[in-house]
């Protein structure tokens, strides 16, 4: 659900939209805690391209307590999720995202 102006908060640099006062309350009580991962980019391209990839905010994941996102989108033709792709080794590229983002900060 698309978030409101109304009820933004700003961390790290980035502006966050939410759609009840309720989530804007829990998120600027821990916003590390419900901020995306990775800047925002997409998991799968800072594990396995080293690189940063826009997401699809609609294909996400929840992992060891984290917000992953996701690149869902066509991709020289082809429509590509890397949701699925990073779900066949999840711990591996978390690991190795996890170790890559420092680089691309």
């Amino acid at each position: 659900m698309r978030g409101k102006s109304a009820r933004a908060a700003r961390h790290a640099g980035e502006t966050f939209y939410f759609s009840s006062q309720e989530n804007l309350a829990a998120f600027e009580k821990e916003p590390d805690r419900y901020a995306p991962q990775f800047g925002g980019f997409c998991a799968f391209g800072v594990a396995v391209k080293k690189a940063r990839v826009p997401v699809d905010p609609k294909t996400f994941k929840i992992q060891n307590g984290m917000l992953l996102l996701f690149f869902n989108d066509m991709h020289e033709g082809k429509r590509v999720n890397t949701k699925p792709m990073w779900e066949q080794n999840p711990d591996q590229l978390y690991d190795d995202a996890i170790a890559t983002w420092p680089t691309l900060k």
